[in-house]
């Protein structure tokens, strides 16, 4: 493990600017030097926190000098221990396996996302750590059937209908977390108070997981045709709203809050459902290419991205490639799911400040992107007929021979 107690010499663009020191917790953020880890950190920072960041890899972008990063992995218990030592509050946002060829790597994923949180559980309560806030996902509760507008009474979708490794372990995750609510800490007096946040896709200028990947197929041209009903809805968060939802889901916890979020679970979003291709539409025109206008059936797709599942499950070992879609990401993004956030703001008063991807749109644009495409209409439509016969061809060979 190496401690840096000085990473870079000056702040980051992207920090707020400094506040007056209203706060004196230290907080510590696993897998903190990610997108989502550094944004949070800015903020806490901003506000006059002391800041930890607990990540396998020192972070990317310049940080504040009085950062503390602690290089360690979430799998080695000793780590974890020394990393927890000294703070006031845990953000647990570290994970793995959420999305392509990492959700079908099944034993790092049990490692990562459940045995690491249980490492973080028991360093809160043998460090004494009173607060703890999992990062979560919609993804507990939805497996691919419908939902509209739900809410946080719904029930955990059975472990075993989960079409994904990833969500399958988030569950049991976010299970022992809010058990653990109420474990005594280690010498008391005192007790670990928990709270998960689960939270729709991640936006944003900058990030590195989702949206580069889109433009990536965009550029290739892989991104001809979209698919499911048109009326299908989904939701997205933007990360200025994540970090408003943990930080205020942080200081539920305290007794000032009477430790109102405590034990709970919390859909957080931008809390506007949005066909998940009409959101992506401004991030494509912006970028100057066309918007596709062939619609597949969501039920072809989920066969070719199960096909591909097993193709990798058996050529992996050997060439580790990237699947177009998984199952998941194909019930994620054509299958209407969507939830209430009306205990997000009746309990930890989260308001969703309204955005959009134009942000996103000149971060790839001052990077080089956005070149405009100039095959020709009739040149497009035929690459969507192969693209259509490639897709029924895959799926008839594997159909019984009539007589056979």
């Amino acid at each position: 493990m190496k401690i840096f107690f000085s990473f870079a010499t000056n702040t980051c663009t992207d920090c707020p600017p400094a506040m007056e020191n209203t706060r004196t917790d230290t907080f510590l953020i696993t897998g903190g030097c990610g997108y989502f880890g550094h944004r949070l950190a800015s903020s806490l920072h901003g506000k006059g926190a002391r800041v930890v960041l607990f990540d396998t890899v020192p972070p990317t972008k310049e940080v504040s000098e009085d950062f503390v990063f602690v290089q360690g992995d979430i799998r080695d218990y000793a780590q974890v221990e020394r990393a927890v030592a000294g703070v006031d509050c845990v953000f647990h946002i570290a994970s793995y396996g959420m999305s392509g060829r990492e959700q079908l790597n099944r034993h790092l994923i049990e490692a990562v996302n459940v045995q690491g949180t249980q490492n973080i559980l028991k360093a809160c309560v043998e460090q004494r750590v009173s607060r703890l806030i999992y990062t979560s996902t919609f993804n507990v509760v939805f497996g691919g059937q419908v939902i509209e507008n739900g809410d946080e009474s719904l029930p955990y979708l059975p472990l075993h209908l989960h079409p994904d490794h990833y969500s399958r372990t988030k569950s049991l995750a976010e299970m022992a977390v809010l058990k653990a609510n109420g474990t005594a800490l280690q010498g008391g007096p005192g007790v670990l108070r928990t709270c998960a946040l689960r939270p729709a896709g991640i936006y944003g200028p900058g990030e590195q997981r989702h949206l580069p990947r889109i433009v990536g197929y965009i550029e290739k041209g892989i991104f001809r045709f979209v698919y499911g009903d048109p009326s299908s809805l989904v939701e997205f968060v933007h990360v200025d709203n994540l970090v408003s939802a943990h930080e205020l889901a942080a200081e539920a916890l305290t007794l000032e809050k009477q430790h109102r979020s405590a034990g709970q679970a919390y859909f957080i979003s931008d809390g506007r459902p949005v066909n998940n291709f009409e959101f992506f539409r401004p991030l494509v025109e912006g970028l100057g290419y066309p918007f596709p206008t062939l619609r597949l059936p969501v039920s072809l797709i989920y066969f070719f991205a199960f096909l591909t599942e097993m193709i990798h499950h058996l050529v992996g070992p050997f060439y580790n490639f990237q699947p177009l879609l998984t199952r998941t990401e194909v019930y994620k993004t054509g299958v209407t799911h969507y939830f209430s956030m009306a205990k997000a703001k009746a309990e930890l008063g989260y308001e969703p400040q309204e955005q959009n991807l134009d942000e996103a749109v000149q971060w790839f644009r001052c990077r080089g992107h956005g070149k405009k495409s100039h095959s020709s209409t009739l040149g497009r439509f035929l690459l969507n007929i192969l693209i259509v016969a490639a897709f029924a061809a895959i799926a008839l060979s594997f159909l019984p021979v009539v007589g056979s």
